[in-house]
């Protein structure tokens, strides 16, 4: 495939910052709209920014102002609104846009496994995933009503080395090294399918300036589907801690406990999630899992230990876990 120009609305997350890198690496022509903040992650050299916020529509067209790309990959809209700006600014500008949407948005919990494509989306839980599907709704509405050529794509619980893919994040691993109690949802025994960045950026490149993909959606994971019980483990054992004290709670009382962390359990992590990835491998053969949990943990920890400004910790957590470990510990 010839090189394209591709627009990036984001570029700096956990997912958009390597699906920017493999864009360059294959030596597309890269644009970023970006505000100019200060970021985590650097925009490789070569990238093309516009300085100019998405959330304010003047300023991104004056930012944009005669600009057209053979791709938008949209990663900040979230809500339906945030979709009418952007048919406002670019139909007729591009030939694929491209909108982020979630996994979370099928059916919860799922009828039946592996999830596919078309496993109705449906999510009573959690309100990021049903604005996720208004989302999903709108797009289809413009494609079939005046052939907005929009790709939907579906990601996972996708993590990077700055992204730790348990609930309390860098404060459960300093709590496993004090030797202080993590909650763990449920029985620890429900498979969760993680996908490193770098591997999710292979397959949505991959699907990038093709007509074919037009009008479709595409969810883009691997095929890591460790247990919770072996996600802890590995992250554990990757911080040096051999047996973390994991507290096994009920998703319902945590939710009463906490209704936002109860929202994002009883709407995503709380029920097994597989998925048959046949459709994007069967549109980017060379998409595959290379980076696992035990790999991905090694990631993680190496970069925290190295960042300690990132260390911080959550002190809601920290009472939220003390509470819960109290109550729902096994009697001995």
């Amino acid at each position: 495939m010839s090189a394209l120009r591709v627009l990036f609305i984001g570029g700096t997350g956990v997912i958009s910052a390597a699906c920017v890198a493999e864009a360059v690496r294959r030596g597309h022509e890269v644009h970023l709209l970006h505000r100019g903040r200060e970021q985590r992650r650097e925009v490789p050299d070569g990238v093309i920014v516009h300085r100019g916020d998405i959330r304010e529509e003047e300023s991104a067209r004056r930012a944009l102002e005669g600009e057209e790309f053979d791709v938008v990959a949209q990663f900040l809209a979230f809500v339906p609104e945030h979709i009418e700006t952007d048919l406002r600014l670019f139909t007729g500008r591009t030939r694929q846009y491209v909108f982020i949407s979630s996994a979370s948005a099928y059916q919860t919990p799922p009828a039946r496994l592996p999830v596919t494509e078309s496993t109705p989306l449906r999510n009573p839980f959690w309100e990021y995933s049903r604005n996720k599907i208004a989302c999903e709704d709108r797009l289809v509405a413009a494609y079939r009503e005046a052939g907005f050529p929009a790709t939907i794509v579906r990601p996972s619980h996708t993590y990077d080395p700055t992204l730790i893919p348990i609930d309390g994040g860098w404060t459960a691993i300093a709590r496993m090294r004090a030797g202080e109690p993590v909650i763990v949802h449920g029985d620890g025994t429900s498979l969760w399918t993680l996908t490193h960045h770098t591997d999710f950026a292979r397959g949505f490149v991959g699907l990038l300036g093709r007509s074919d993909t037009v009008g479709e959606a595409f969810h883009i994971m691997g095929d890591d589907a460790p247990t919770w019980n072996e996600i802890y483990t590995e992250i554990a054992r990757a911080a040096g801690v051999a047996e973390p004290d994991l507290v096994y709670v009920p998703s319902t009382a945590i939710a009463a406990a906490d209704p936002e962390w109860g929202a994002a359990l009883l709407g995503d992590k709380a029920h097994s999630m597989l998925f048959d990835t046949t459709k994007i491998r069967s549109m980017v053969p060379e998409f595959r899992t290379t980076v696992r949990i035990a790999e991905g943990a090694r990631q993680i920890v190496e970069w925290y230990d190295a960042h300690p400004e990132a260390q911080t910790i959550d002190g809601d957590y920290v009472r939220l876990a003390d509470e819960l470990a109290a109550r729902h510990r096994p009697r001995p």
